[in-house]
């Protein structure tokens, strides 16, 4: 029996070198198991890619790099998008879903710095460079003495500020950084005591048209169930909170060796100094009643009132 789907099937990308690198990996997948369907790459151009001078925290994330792709996807010009699963709003268009979470990769945050040694190791007062008003709040709540100064752009963009802006060093994701060949560039990676991720990070997410039949059946092969259990518990985590990748909410699930859910959460304050955080377990059968549930907690914690606080502090 043929396993072809479509004949042409047009898969969405952002612009970026990273996006084209797991773009290109989704297709190589599908690419293996429809040899005979030919598949075609868009790249467009998202807000988030054209407004490079203001931090993010000032302009919104939500749907900050992936509104023009799912207006693609809407409007019939392409059959899937390819996401960075920490980029996706919990909350996605009418007529729109997640087809596939693929296998994650890893979730941890690293430094890249000029200095030997991790961020203990950094001089009294180093700069370091990132974007992330989550990561902002952990490395002060671990380091109050460091200079964290916002940067835009790319991997590549980012490699090149920390020279040309005198920085000590930068905080990115492990997963970009290891997808584009750089583990020889890292200095740390940085553990969840120090610095846990946003929600979905290190993971891929497909996004297609809800009642596509023929897009759903393909990307299927995608699915990684382990992963989407995870991700599913700490998106409705950040669904509860109503937050996004640039509100200090730091989610991570993961399925222990009984095969139970366990999902650590955490909501700081921009200068690290308030935080609220919990740890629930439970069955992986409901990971969004898991989420639920640690939302919940945060929130009888003081989680509402530090998120307002933030919301006010970072002009949102």
């Amino acid at each position: 029996m043929s396993r072809l789907v479509k004949p042409i099937v047009v898969v969405g990308t952002r612009e970026s070198v990273l996006a084209r690198w797991q773009t290109d990996w989704v297709v190589a997948q599908l690419k293996a198991s429809f040899p005979q369907t030919c598949f075609v790459v868009k790249p467009v151009k998202t807000q988030g890619d054209k407004i490079l001078d203001v931090a993010l925290a000032k302009i919104g994330d939500k749907g900050l790099f992936t509104k023009e792709l799912e207006l693609a996807l809407l409007n019939g010009e392409i059959d899937l998008a390819v996401h960075s699963l920490k980029d996706v709003p919990t909350v996605l268009p009418p007529g729109l879903t997640i087809g596939a979470i693929c296998e994650r990769t890893d979730w941890r945050d690293v430094l890249i710095s000029r200095h030997p040694g991790g961020l203990a190791a950094l001089p009294a007062g180093a700069r370091l460079g990132t974007s992330s008003l989550r990561r902002k709040a952990q490395l002060w709540r671990a380091r109050p003495d460091l200079q964290l100064v916002d940067i835009r752009g790319n991997l590549q963009t980012r490699w090149r500020k920390m020279a040309t802006a005198g920085l000590d060093g930068i905080i990115l994701a492990a997963a970009g950084v290891l997808r584009l060949g750089w583990a020889e560039k890292i200095s740390q990676y940085l553990p969840g005591e120090i610095c846990l991720p946003a929600v979905g990070q290190g993971a891929i997410g497909v996004e297609i048209r809800e009642g596509d039949r023929q897009t759903t059946r393909m990307v299927a092969c995608l699915h990684h169930l382990p992963t989407a259990l995870c991700v599913r518990a700490e998106r409705a985590l950040l669904r509860v909170l109503e937050g996004g990748c640039q509100i200090p909410i730091a989610a991570l699930g993961s399925l222990d060796n009984t095969g139970e859910l366990v999902l650590t959460g955490l909501v700081a304050s921009l200068d690290g100094r308030m935080v609220c955080q919990g740890r629930e377990q439970g069955t992986k059968d409901q990971p969004e009643e898991l989420g639920k549930r640690l939302a919940a907690r945060l929130l009888a914690q003081g989680a509402g009132a530090i998120l307002e606080q933030v919301k006010r502090e970072s002009g949102r």
